[in-house]
């Protein structure tokens, strides 16, 4: 039995009627969340702690933009279970599988590149890498700095279907990677292979419980292992959970959605699940590396831990304190040549989610 690690960015409000995800055995009270946080799945949709106070770190540690930080809870055991980081410089291949716009694969693209932009205007994009950048293997190397766009493969016609199981995802990454025409580059030392699918396909679980996860191929279906992401265009099916806060549930009337920053919700909102899939897998791309909890069928990474928080005082239903551009639009961080809405990532030096947009409290 396998188990994909998650990413769901349904937001969290209390007086809410949604659930918590299906697959949890039992309902979980408020009362207990802090309580069962090592026992939450990675699909978790919501904080599982309140903001607490900010607490007397030295400002001396070598954070870079990056030493504010949010969420601090005496909770949360993130342990290093001895597996491999990727250490060498990061290669994202993308499937672009069904449907894309030529604009959509730019606002993709860029955000990618922009992780190892020098000259990105501050708060940036990698600045908040540099917290991913902490997280180092057994012999003390730390996940590299580079992260670059590799090759990229167009599936437009929906060669394995519109509606996707887990294991057929590792089969469409496998014609990628086998094609007769311009196959996808075997790297299984430091690539990472990021299934995107357009907004008319259907995943396994999408938007009931997940916006996105991450795993590793088996040998037995795609010939190799390879750490993987899947992410999915929410706009038609589901922008009120994947695409928060650029869209707002409907059953939470009267909350207005915010402008999204590159003017495609869809997209915009992928970004952030993006992020988050991309550091855990170079945090965890095994998943025998960075997690809390004792079950690594259902870690707990280093991006659920910060599910939801996107800036100072970010927690609950509250996004944290964000930027608003002079069109309107709502970002938090700067790419090379666009701004993106990215969720914080927890950084295990000072015990805290970090982000490089916080404020001085």
């Amino acid at each position: 039995m396998w188990s994909s690690h998650t990413c769901h960015f349904v937001p969290f409000f209390p007086n809410s009627q949604m659930g918590p995800p299906l697959f949890l055995a039992t309902a979980i009270s408020a009362v207990a969340l802090s309580l069962l946080l090592l026992l939450l799945t990675p699909a978790a949709a919501w904080r599982p702690w309140p903001h607490l106070a900010k607490s007397n770190v030295s400002d001396d540690l070598l954070l870079g933009d990056s030493k504010k930080y949010e969420g601090s809870s005496e909770f949360v055991h993130l342990k290093y279970h001895m597996g491999p980081v990727l250490t060498a410089n990061i290669t994202v291949h993308i499937i672009w599988y069904g449907t894309w716009q030529r604009n959509q694969k730019k606002i993709i693209r860029e955000f990618i590149n922009s992780i190892s932009a020098l000259d990105s205007k501050s708060p940036s994009v990698s600045g908040w890498w540099r917290t991913v950048q902490l997280y180092t293997d057994q012999t003390g190397a730390n996940i590299s700095r580079t992260v670059r766009l590799g090759e990229e493969k167009n599936d437009r016609f929906y060669s394995h279907g519109k509606s996707l199981t887990r294991l057929s995802i590792q089969s469409v990454i496998k014609s990628a990677v086998t094609a007769k025409s311009r196959p996808l580059p075997i790297n299984a030392k430091n690539g990472l292979y990021l299934l995107l699918t357009s907004d008319d396909v259907y995943v396994e679980n999408f938007c009931g419980q997940v916006c996105g996860f991450h795993y590793f191929t088996f040998p037995s279906i795609v010939g190799y292992t390879l750490p993987y992401a899947w992410v999915g265009n929410s706009e038609k099916l589901c922008p009120g959970v994947c695409a928060y806060p650029f869209a707002v549930p409907s059953y939470i009337p009267g909350l207005k959605p915010m402008k999204s920053p590159n003017g495609d919700v869809g997209v915009d909102g992928m970004i952030s699940v993006i992020a988050h899939e991309v550091a855990e897998l170079a945090s965890n791309p095994l998943v025998n590396a960075w997690y809390a909890g004792g079950d690594p069928i259902a870690p707990v990474e280093i991006a659920d831990l910060c599910e939801g928080i996107y800036g100072t005082g970010g927690g609950g239903s509250y996004t944290g304190q964000l930027m608003d551009g002079h069109d309107g639009a709502t970002y938090n961080m700067n790419g090379i040549r666009r701004r993106y809405l990215v969720q914080w990532v927890w950084n295990h030096v000072v015990n805290y989610c970090t982000g490089p947009n916080a404020l001085d409290q």
